[in-house]
């Protein structure tokens, strides 16, 4: 019986799912609703006007005097109206009213978006649920497999120098894009920094720090749990090493039992990896349904500087270094990968994509399991490619918002430095990307709430940077497995 590929099933999942949630979008986005029962003693009237671009609460009291609320982005909310950054916020301060939105004013596109989020995330709970036990697997059986510290020791330097290379390659071009496009100057009505929650901003050193604190797990099982990745790569490499070292049985009983496990992890991976396609089409569906225009139209060419840099290192830079160094086609090797790309780009997490990214590389690509499973697990904790180029274009394009010109030259070297450390310290702390930037813009004198401005826009973003994130870590199995090749 004729069955499309994997690759074709989940991109044809994920342009009905966008086709869906836009046609939600335009036809069902907005609603208006008049409640006067069930309302708490102080109402006698509640309007609830909703939309994708936020969610209007107008208030009449017993005494007749009027209060206005506004969920959502503070750029759609009229001057003196009480501002919640999100629904949780509003649910926090004021349940009963969140509670009446819920039940009868959320309008259809937004209704039907949450319902497909949840649908999307069964399908991601899979993912995380084989992510830990397959990196555990995977990177003991290729641990094991190396033979010997030496080799362990070689292949995690071409690993981390292929990590440092190409992230500062990407800060480059996101640098290079942003003095040439300047989407910061002469931009008008862009949102508030207002409606965001903003971060506090730790010193670099700081969090360089308490990352090889993290490294070294007070609770190896408690790492499990969390998860913490670093702490769980850590340890794992450790048991490995001290395993080779113990030598005779003890190392071939424990790469044994890795390598059985690591093959029955496999083989779940292998049924989740066909939800794929009706994965995709639900995330896909829940972000076009619930993502308002106008915030777009504000930040159109930020998003185009973005959009640009992170193409050209994804089409350019890391095809080149595949071809170069691994004598591989980019074009294949791209097809190969499509599914993890793809993935990635609609759930927007490449720790969740990693199963999926490990099994398309091995099975599609044909990079040797001793490679994948060491360069991979290490690659979705410390290399953010994406992540790194996104946080300074963010950096410069608020720049240019404060200072209304470009940041001079030696500030911008800062800017470059202080996000390839930051996207190596990041990894494995809550809310990473926001912590990143708090720590670059701390770094050239910028408010660290001025984040704000650009977080209408962020999830989308997030979805393009986390695709290449994913190319970046699949493109580094290929080059050190073709080093390693070479070097046997």
């Amino acid at each position: 019986m004729f069955r499309l590929a994997l690759h074709w099933q989940i991109l044809i999942g994920m342009v009905v799912g966008g086709a869906v949630g836009v046609g939600l979008n335009v036809f069902a986005s907005t609603s208006r609703v008049v409640i006067t029962e069930g309302l708490p003693a102080d109402l006698d009237r509640l309007e609830i006007t909703d939309s994708t671009d936020g969610t209007q609460f107008r208030l009449l009291a017993s005494d007749q005097t009027a209060r206005t609320l506004f969920v959502g982005h503070a750029d759609g909310a009229a001057e003196g109206v009480e501002v919640f950054g999100s629904l949780k916020e509003l649910r926090a301060s004021e349940p009963a009213l969140a509670s009446l939105y819920v039940s009868q004013g959320m309008s259809q596109a937004h209704r039907w978006g949450d319902r497909f989020k949840r649908l999307g995330g069964l399908f991601l709970r899979l993912l995380k649920m084989v992510a830990v036990p397959l990196i555990v697997t995977s990177l003991a059986s290729g641990v094991l497999g190396l033979g010997g510290t030496a080799s362990l020791g070689r292949m995690f330097s071409r690993t981390l120098g292929y990590y440092l290379a190409t992230s500062m390659l990407a800060i480059i071009t996101g640098l290079v894009v942003v003095n040439i496009v300047r989407p910061g100057l002469g931009a008008n009505g862009l949102p508030q920094a207002g409606a965001a929650e903003p971060v506090a901003a730790e010193g670099l050193g700081e969090v360089l720090f308490s990352q090889i604190e993290a490294m070294i797990p007070e609770n190896p099982f408690a790492a499990l749990v969390e998860p913490n990745f670093l702490s769980i790569i850590a340890f794992t490499i450790g048991f490995s090493i001290f395993a080779m070292l113990a030598g005779g049985e003890i190392a071939s009983a424990v790469r044994k039992a890795a390598e059985t496990a690591f093959a029955v992890m496999m083989a779940m991976t292998t049924a989740i990896i066909r939800l794929a396609p009706a994965g995709v089409l639900f995330l896909m569906a829940s972000v076009t349904a619930t993502q308002g225009l106008a915030v777009f139209r504000s930040l159109a060419f930020y998003m185009v500087a973005v959009a640009l840099a992170l193409g050209f290192h994804a089409v350019v830079t890391l095809p080149a270094i595949v071809w170069f160094f691994a004598r591989r086609n980019p074009l294949a090797y791209a097809k190969a990968m499509s599914p993890a790309l793809l993935t990635a780009f609609s759930s927007a997490s490449s720790n969740g994509t990693l199963p999926l990214t490990l099994s398309c590389v091995e099975h599609r690509a044909g990079v040797r399991n001793r490679t994948a499973s060491f360069v991979l697990p290490l690659g979705a904790t410390i290399n953010m490619d994406g992540t790194a180029l996104y946080e300074a274009v963010a950096v410069l394009f608020i720049a240019q918002l404060h200072f209304g010109e470009m940041l001079p030259l030696s500030q911008q070297i800062v800017v470059a430095i202080t996000a390839l450390l930051a996207s190596v310290g990041a990894a494995g702390i809550p809310h990473a990307g926001l912590v990143m930037m708090a720590i670059i813009l701390q770094a050239v004198g910028l408010p660290a709430e001025s984040q704000g401005i650009i977080l209408a826009v962020d999830r989308i973003l997030d979805m393009m940077r986390t695709s290449v994130n994913v190319w970046s870590d699949s493109c580094g199995c290929a080059v050190v497995d073709a080093l390693e090749e070479a070097s046997a």
